[in-house]
């Protein structure tokens, strides 16, 4: 599952970019350089999402761009889009707890067919269930 926010990037005197992602409390960043500084604004917002996942903490809709005010005038806003389930597979806890579930046969039999990954399906399914039950 991939989400969008709205991140802040202000372009430092001394030199460097500093980066706050404004619906994510706390959530902020610095870097050398432009690159560095998305991929370190991608990497701070993935970890502020995944651990407040793991927490049970509740994740915050993003802002839409045009409603995102800047601090200060050397900024811009840029939107970053964040593949939660590649960096949970990379940094997510490894804990594992198994659970028994039943589903029709019809639907095993042709899921195996295919050679569905259950496990992942359904931690896929999941996950996109607790981000998207903010929306209702």
């Amino acid at each position: 599952m991939k989400l969008v926010y709205p991140a802040c990037f202000y372009e430092e005197k001394e030199g460097g970019y500093s980066v706050e992602i404004p619906d994510l409390l706390g959530c902020c960043t610095q870097a050398d350089t432009l690159e560095e500084a998305i991929e370190m604004a991608e990497d701070a917002a993935l970890g502020w999402i995944l651990t407040s996942i793991e927490n049970e903490e509740e994740i915050p809709n993003p802002s839409k761009i045009q409603e995102v005010k800047l601090e200060r005038e050397n900024g811009f806003v840029t939107l970053l889009l964040l593949d939660i389930d590649q960096y949970t597979e990379k940094y997510g806890t490894k804990k594992s707890v198994k659970k028994t579930l039943t589903i029709p046969e019809w639907l095993n039999k042709r899921a195996e067919k295919i050679g569905v990954n259950f496990s992942k399906t359904l931690q896929e399914a999941l996950l996109n269930k607790i981000v998207n039950f903010r929306k209702k």
